[in-house]
């Protein structure tokens, strides 16, 4: 972690971490879109996909804060030589999070119907029935969906990227198998389009587990699964950035979805009840797509937290500044790439969502809304980078404040504003204009960062030249 050169870490750590979490995003993404070429399920089954999916990001936020809470903690104990703690703090993890999600299983059971509708799936009838046969078997597999993904990053922690990414891949490699299966062959609906995720789900908790048992870096015993409240309170904090993200981008995907549902209500064509549901669902595809380029600027960010952690905690702050910069040069151009694409093919796209079973209506509004949503993603994968990387530096109030300001103050003001002037079209433009705004305060942040780190390598240079100067003989 000291000594070899900072590119090829971030290629070791980033690669595994970024492939790991395009198969996350990639579980619900291939369940729209065998949703939306099957003929009896189309654009409602999709509307339903995208209502229930926020509920996954929830459990996806409470996983991600102790899991990558865990991976910073572990690392950072680790560079300062401190194996007992890093231990400890996996046991204390792993029981948290298995009672995390057996409490948040219960509650979307019990609570179904309001949850459905406070996420827009009051649409129409046919979308709301849809959502509840989802929402049932997704909640079943909660437990198990929250362990793997909390498991995965402390598992890059310790040396193995590439079998974290396994463990993901052959959960979604059954998925996208038995998919077609259930959805097709055995006509199970959204039934069989849970189910064959879920199952993936604990295909890759069940592979974290044997991992568990033959760690590399620390060793696990009886006594590293006793729970100790003292450790998850130095654990959870160090993951609020990743929870706040998640959970900031719930509250703004409920603003962005009773929005589209009340603006949808009050368009010409899309106020037509044959055609109701097509907001919901194209707005849904749309974010897929948008999530598929975040797992990837996560992933950049994510892989670079062991190595950015370890050199932290062993004084190596030019390390630190080199990686942040190779870091976000690196997000850019993901983001640059990914906007060309999507602004030069966006038809293309919309095809893969069962365009050609659907009226003109659902094309020309899904590309209008590719083209709005995601023409900055530069911008956006600079930011979601910079909020992940301060947090591994332990500036946990720098990167909430920014993902805060990003996800909450705009990521819900602006969907709410911008109709109110231009209705269910204007609505669209709120993801590039929150992304402008929040980058200029990001390189503000970056650059107090710098500053910082900049006087961190003089007080290193000063103390070391203090150490090798010979004593003067009095």
């Amino acid at each position: 972690m000291e000594k070899e050169p900072i590119g090829v870490l971030m290629r070791k750590f980033t690669i595994p971490c970024i492939i790991s979490l395009l198969v996350a995003a990639l579980y619900n993404i291939v369940d729209q879109i065998f949703i939306a070429n099957a003929d009896y399920l189309g654009s409602y089954g999709n509307s339903a996909n995208t209502v229930v999916f926020p509920l996954t990001v929830v459990a996806l936020a409470i996983a991600m804060m102790i899991g990558d809470g865990c991976c910073t903690f572990v690392s950072i104990s680790l560079g300062a030589r401190n194996k007992e703690d890093a231990h400890r703090s996996i046991g204390t993890s792993a029981i948290a999070v298995l009672i995390a999600g057996v409490v948040i299983m219960l509650v979307y059971l019990i609570f179904m119907n309001p949850i459905i509708a406070m996420f827009g799936g009051n649409v129409n009838e046919r979308t709301f029935e849809l959502s509840r046969e989802y929402m049932f078997w997704i909640a079943l597999g909660i437990p198990g969906y929250m362990f793997g993904q909390a498991m995965n990053p402390v598992i890059r922690s310790d040396g193995s990227p590439k079998f974290a990414m396994i463990s993901l891949l052959a959960g979604a490699i059954f998925n996208i198998i038995f998919d077609p299966i259930l959805i097709y062959g055995m006509h199970w609906g959204m039934m069989g389009a849970a189910v064959a995720t879920i199952g993936g789900q604990y295909i890759s908790a069940a592979l974290a587990v044997i991992y568990m048992r033959k760690m590399k870096l620390v060793t696990l015993s009886r006594d590293s699964f006793r729970f100790r409240m003292r450790l998850l309170k130095k654990v959870a904090p160090l993951g609020l950035t990743s929870f706040l993200s998640q959970i900031s981008v719930v509250v703004s995907m409920a603003a962005v979805q009773n929005m589209v549902a009340k603006y949808g209500a009050l368009d010409p064509v899309f106020g037509q009840a044959e055609y109701s549901q097509i907001p919901m669902a194209v707005v849904g595809i749309v974010m897929k797509l948008f999530q598929i380029i975040i797992s990837i600027s996560v992933g950049l960010a994510a892989g670079c937290i062991p190595v950015s952690g370890y050199n932290l905690g062993a004084g190596r702050f030019d390390r630190v500044k080199e990686l942040m910069k190779k870091l976000l040069i690196a997000e850019f151009t993901v983001g640059l790439i990914a906007s060309v694409i999507f602004l030069a093919f966006p038809n293309q796209f919309v095809n893969l969502f069962g365009a050609a079973n659907e009226s003109e209506y659902y094309r020309s509004f899904a590309v209008k809304c590719i083209r709005a949503f995601l023409c900055l993603l530069m911008l956006s994968c600079v930011n979601k980078g910079a909020f992940i990387f301060l947090q591994s530096l332990g500036k946990v109030k720098e990167s909430t404040g920014l993902s805060m300001f990003r996800e909450i103050i705009l990521g819900v003001g602006l969907p709410i504003v911008l109709p109110i002037f231009g209705g269910l079209n204007a609505l669209l433009y709120f993801m590039p204009l929150a992304d402008l705004i929040t980058f200029v305060a990001t390189v503000f942040v970056i650059g107090q960062m710098n500053r910082e780190l900049n006087r961190d390598i003089e007080e290193h240079e000063r103390r070391a030249a203090g150490k090798s100067a010979p004593a003067v003989q009095g």
